[in-house]
């Protein structure tokens, strides 16, 4: 007799058998879209995803300061089981952290790649260190608040509404908008419409859709009779720009130019001058539009695309021109310091998170340099009539890899652009290439920012140990603009013995392949390159002190102060002492890693809405709720509701229940003291409510709802339905 086994796991495609056919998913539907969704408060999500922390990470506890992470670890206490974050100290000290307190742990990233000085745990050093870092960057604070002060009393020009030849112009646009993108519209319009000048980031994927939110601004602006200037940072980008603007626009009486090396000597002239006396209405351009002959009648907006691509000096230069004018910046990767203002609420930050219809991950590979992968790779491509990029940096040999495809594929036809060629003649091998008269274009990476080609479906990235995290992103991102799969191959020369940064680089890149990805990229450089290094060394030491996320806090905090003159009051977190069994089994979320992102999710929700919102995402994701994961869901809603009246702690013992409130509760207390007389409740004289209590563990999570909703200023009917279960 035959014995049989069950076994639960993955089906990436059907089989047929003699008797039956079964189909997955994927054969009905299509692949899944892989895409990185951002919860939550957008930077937050950003600074604080756990999806990458491995055991033997530094982290950072706000209350205990620095140590190591050793895990997920079942306790069982008081008679229930629960999940805790272990973290180990100085000595061997160890610390567990209840996973609702999640959100006093952070991931450490330092200013260089040196290790970090453990705390040890107890120790009063690290509340002194908080407090010297927090001082220290004061400066930093106020010279951020003087920048925005600067524009909140500069008179900008407020925008009237969106009128019918507005609403004209955005029904042409040929795709449907998506969520991501139709909220940063609707936050670039509001910013226009205020007296205020604008300072916004949008950040999102390369090909999610930025530019057709800038084309919208450019459009208001201009149509206003005002101009606009698009700065770019390669002269392909610039071009392609112009093309998209001009096509996109060209139903209504603007003129758009483009100035960069591009253009001859003579025509650059005329350009300026036709910008001086206003009779140009959208520039887009590189760096040549930051130099001082570059005049404007009446500039209205300035769109940056990559700002990290722009040199010191052009920084500089553009600071000058941003005081007085609506400035939005576009990108994938943002840069730290551009991150921690609009952290800091001086700069506003949109995100795009949503992919276009029908874009599938771009799968991604680390090989070593072979005949076999560039041939079959090639190949493929051309089987299905469509283009390849393959990219080497080096202009000096770039004519010996050139030689070697040519003798690989005699038929085929390549072209070579870099940056030392003609202007003219780089301009026309480009515009060749996207005709489709060349089936590969063998470049350096003058293609990295914002080339838009869909038939172009493979990237060769030689010597790809040699690129940086963010330049090896958006050099990916060159592909895989449209519904076909696109491939890209990281090459790396045979034997070559790669530094510990540069695999750390490529397995990075070759494992975050989802679609959105560009933030945690951004996250992963910061990490890689230390965040001392793009803040500059001023603020370094005070990141190595705390970590970049504590630091970042830090200056957020010092600024609200100094804004309202006053230190802002701490939110309370609750202690609950309640016996439940509250966690979530292994049996019901298997990836540690993916238990510990939503644990760290869970412990910062603020709201009754934002757990339902938990809660139907887990059970969409993962099934129906296991009994302890309810009374997880339980405990946090409890948490919320006592944070809200200041309780600082519950704790329920057999035949009671003590609650204990702070100065700070709108609890009325002589409602109270009528209750305890009527209900057989003490009031003690340290602020301590007990009560006579003889139901179960779980009844006590609504007995204290029940007792505090008869005293409590605040509308109960907020109060969420999550319950838990024994």
């Amino acid at each position: 007799e035959r014995e049989w086994g069950i076994v639960v796991g993955p089906l990436k495609r059907g089989f047929r058998t003699e008797r039956a056919i079964f189909l997955t998913e994927d054969d009905v539907f299509g692949p899944k879209k892989r895409v990185a969704r951002l919860k939550g408060r957008d930077v937050d999500y950003f600074l604080e995803s756990f999806r990458d922390l491995k055991i033997g990470d530094y982290v950072v506890h706000v209350d205990h300061g620095i140590g190591l992470y050793r895990g997920i670890v079942e306790l069982s206490v008081d008679g229930s089981r629960k999940d805790f974050l272990l973290i180990e100290y100085d000595g061997g000290d160890k610390l567990y952290v209840p996973i609702h307190d999640l959100d006093l742990v952070q991931k450490y990233i330092g200013a260089k790649e040196a290790r970090p000085r453990l705390d040890r745990l107890g120790s009063s050093s690290w509340v002194g260190t908080k407090r010297k870092v927090k001082k220290r960057i004061e400066d930093l604070a106020k010279e951020l608040l003087r920048i925005q002060a600067e524009r909140e009393i500069s008179e900008g020009y407020a925008y009237p509404e969106e009128d019918e030849l507005f609403r004209e112009m955005e029904s042409k646009f040929e795709y449907e908008e998506t969520e991501g993108q139709l909220r940063a519209i609707r936050d670039v319009l509001g910013d226009l419409k205020r007296k205020r000048p604008m300072d916004r980031l949008i950040c999102g994927d390369v090909g999610f859709g930025k530019t057709e939110v800038a084309i919208r601004a450019a459009f208001k602006v201009a149509i206003e009779g005002k101009q606009v200037a698009v700065l770019v940072p390669t002269t392909v980008l610039a071009q392609q720009h112009l093309k998209v603007f001009t096509e996109r626009l060209k139903d209504y009486p603007l003129v758009i130019e483009m100035l960069s090396r591009f253009v001859p000597r003579e025509r650059q002239k005329e350009i300026v001058e036709r910008l001086r006396k206003g009779a140009i209405d959208i520039v887009i351009g590189t760096h040549r539009l930051l130099q001082r002959d570059v005049s404007f009648k009446d500039l209205g907006l300035l769109i940056v695309d990559e700002e990290h691509r722009f040199g010191v000096k052009d920084k500089e230069r553009l600071k000058e021109v941003k005081k007085t004018v609506d400035v939005l910046t576009l990108t994938a990767t943002p840069i730290p310091r551009t991150l921690s203002m609009a952290l800091s609420g001086i700069k506003d930050l949109s995100i795009i998170d949503t992919p276009p219809l029908d874009r599938l991950a771009i799968k991604t590979y680390v090989v070593r340099f072979s005949e076999d992968v560039i041939r079959r790779g090639i190949l493929a491509e051309l089987a299905r009539g469509g283009q390849i990029f393959f990219v080497h940096n080096y202009i000096h040999n770039i004519h010996v890899v050139y030689e070697y495809l040519r003798a690989l594929f005699p038929s085929l036809r390549i072209a070579l652009a870099h940056g030392r060629m003609k202007e003219r003649q780089l301009e026309s091998i480009m515009v060749d290439f996207v005709e489709g008269k060349y089936d590969l274009l063998l470049s350096t990476n003058i293609i990295e920012s914002g080339l838009d080609i869909s038939n172009v479906n493979t990237i060769f990235i030689n010597n790809a140990h040699k690129f940086g995290l963010a330049d090896l992103y958006q050099l990916r991102g060159r592909v895989g603009r449209g519904p076909r799969q696109a491939y890209a191959y990281l090459l790396v020369p045979e034997g070559e013995r790669l530094t510990e940064e540069a695999k750390t680089r490529l397995r990075i890149i070759e494992e975050l392949q989802e679609i959105g990805s560009g933030i945690h990229i951004a996250n992963y450089d910061l990490e890689l390159r230390g965040a001392g290094n793009i803040l500059g060394k001023e603020q370094s030491g005070n990141i190595e002190l705390v970590g970049f996320e504590l630091y970042t806090k830090l200056l957020e905090e010092t600024i609200k102060e100094l804004k309202a003159e006053r230190k802002e009051e701490e939110p309370i977190s609750p202690e609950i002492s309640i016996p439940l069994d509250a966690y979530i089994p292994e049996s019901y979320v298997e990836d540690t890693a993916q238990k510990l992102l939503l644990y760290k999710r869970l412990s910062k929700v603020g709201s009754y809405e934002e757990i339902k919102e938990m809660e139907e995402e887990m059970r969409d994701r993962f099934g129906e709720l296991p009994p302890p994961t309810r009374n997880l869901l339980a405990i946090l809603s409890l948490k919320v509701f006592l944070s809200d009246l200041y309780v600082k702690r519950v704790e329920y013992a057999p035949g009671s229940l003590t609650i204990t409130v702070t100065d700070r509760t709108p609890l009325n207390m002589e409602e109270l003291i009528l209750l305890a007389r009527r209900d057989g409740i003490k009031l003690m004289p340290d602020r301590r409510i007990v009560m006579r209590f003889d139901g179960r563990p779980l009844e006590a999570v609504e007995a204290v709802k029940n007792v505090l909703k008869d005293i409590t200023p605040y509308d109960i009917t907020r109060l969420t339905q999550t319950r838990g279960e024994t």
